[in-house]
């Protein structure tokens, strides 16, 4: 199946792919630097709506910032700085001829091909095939591009200076603040703390709310098939509190075992740790429901939504949840960043799990007042550059129709599915009906990490181990697997060379 007949059938354009490409042809090396990381020629693009810019004077001109901040600009004003991604100009400004100002455009994977750079590198003389999505997803140029603006043209330390780049650093730090909220449907930018990604996120959890409401008795449900970052953490505190970490068990399918879990529930949980869709066998709870079922216990719910937020759209207020993670690499943003959303009347009895600059209002030796919150949990100086690619990355994700994407992802997968069956001896891991792009099997014969590097020398990345998530691979009587995982500018072109690959392995023996 080709790209072309995917959209077809989800009513998009009939597009075939984007030529691979070295990412260095016509272009001469950088002295000193690897060839593969010299800059690439970007593939022309366009922007897949028309931001909104801004001329105040706290922000460069031709920032691309959220509709809510309330900033405007005059026509035609350029983006010296680069910052929030495009290319600036009259380019920046216009959108496909389908699409209105601020409507997102129609989507294909070839739209979001041509922004990635890194997708028209080769490796070991094969165009790349990025299936490793799951543990990071590429970045495209608008997010590139925002980070150089940032350092060559306004980087600054954020709140309290006085000077015009410490205006414009704080209102492009605030402004992914509230391009967060708006993305997580939360109610307001308050609810947001960055922090480093969803590691940090939980274990901020565990350590300020965590320490103030569990004690001896008390329950944390954690499903079986949860990444080591939404166990660890809760098995720390747990110790320390003298609660108790309680598995909830999958059924064969990779679904969690909703029977099991509405018995385990009882007066004594205080927390229940669920990702909202599994790194490992993709499955998507109902997060909702299990949420609404923990509520009637009283106890909160925590929501890792790193392997989530890049595949379908999520509404916090909707899902009832009392806290949502996520990471921004795994959002074609950088590494580094990421953001925690609670709800208002829990954020505020929170205390802080980290003192220094940025979290206070007053300090002397007798006595400290801390910040309201989010501030009070934001001790330091944050990743500020981190939080301008994260809004280019926002942006750029909202610019497509995400309900079109995830009808795309799905399709793909139905076909990954089909094609990998057509491999004698791949077994696949997991049948849960709802379920994210994540492919981990066995190959009859070959350990996982032979079969990563026959893929890589066809310059197909996949990952192989455990994934950091050991016992759900326990379930099935495996330390490790393979993982093909698949994000929106994934091809069926990409799938059929994969299973190509494997093809050939298995009868090379």
């Amino acid at each position: 199946m080709t790209t072309a007949e995917v959209t077809r059938g989800l009513g998009g354009p009939a597009t075939g792919p984007v030529p691979q490409q070295s990412p260095v042809q016509g272009v001469p090396p950088v002295p000193g630097v690897p060839q593969h990381l010299s800059p690439p020629p970007y593939p022309q693009s366009t922007d897949h709506t028309a931001p909104a810019v801004t001329s105040d004077p706290a922000v460069p001109a031709g920032t691309a910032v959220p509709a809510s901040v309330g900033l405007t600009a005059p026509a035609g004003t350029a983006d010296p700085a680069g910052l929030v991604g495009g290319a600036g100009g009259a380019e920046r400004l216009s959108g496909p001829a389908s699409a209105l100002p601020g409507q997102p455009a129609a989507f294909s994977p070839e739209l979001a091909r041509r922004d990635v750079p890194i997708l028209h590198r080769l490796v070991n003389g094969h165009p790349l095939v990025w299936l490793d999505n799951g543990a990071t997803t590429q970045k495209p140029r608008q997010v590139i591009e925002a980070l150089a603006g940032f350092y060559g043209s306004a980087n600054s330390n954020i709140h309290r200076g006085a000077h015009t780049m410490a205006r414009e650093a704080t209102e492009a730090f605030e402004a992914g603040r509230a391009a967060v909220a708006r993305f997580l449907g939360a109610a307001s930018p308050d609810d947001i703390v960055f922090v480093r990604g969803t590691t940090e996120g939980i274990n901020l959890v565990a350590q300020s709310w965590g320490r103030a409401n569990l004690g001896p008795g008390d329950d944390i449900l954690v499903p079986v098939l949860e990444h080591h970052s939404n166990i660890v953490p809760w098995q720390m505190i747990a110790k320390e509190t003298r609660a108790r970490v309680v598995p909830v068990p999958l059924r064969p399918d990779g679904r969690i075992d909703l029977d099991a879990y509405a018995d385990l529930l009882s007066m004594r949980t205080q927390l229940v740790a669920l990702s909202h869709a599994s790194n490992v066998l993709g499955t998507v709870p109902p997060v909702r429901e299990m949420t609404a079922l923990a509520h009637r216990y009283g106890a909160k719910v925590l929501v890792d939504g790193a392997q989530a937020v890049a595949h379908f759209p999520v509404d916090v207020q909707d899902l009832d949840a009392d806290f949502y993670v996520f990471s921004g690499h795994k959002l074609f943003a950088p590494t580094g960043i990421g953001a925690l959303y609670a709800k208002p009347d829990v954020l505020r009895d929170m205390a802080p799990w980290q003192g220094g600059g940025n979290m206070i209002e007053s300090v002397d030796f007798t006595r400290t007042t801390y910040a309201p919150v989010p501030h009070l949990l934001e001790a330091g100086t944050g990743h500020i550059s981190g939080v301008v690619g994260l809004l280019a990355a926002l942006n750029w994700l909202t610019s497509f129709d995400r309900d079109a994407v995830t009808a795309y992802e799905t399709a793909l997968m139905g076909h990954a599915q089909q094609a990998l069956a057509t491999v004698p001896g791949l077994e696949l891991l997991g049948s849960a009906p709802e379920r994210i792009g994540v492919l981990t099997f066995t190959l009859a014969g070959h350990d996982p990490a032979g079969i990563a590097e026959w893929l890589d020398r066809d310059g197909i990345a996949v990952r192989a181990g455990h994934h950091c998530a050991q016992p759900a691979l326990a379930h099935y009587g495996l330390a490790s697997a393979a993982r093909a995982s698949l994000a929106l500018y994934n091809t069926p072109e990409e799938v059929d060379k994969l299973v190509a690959s494997l093809q050939q392995l298995q009868q090379a023996g």
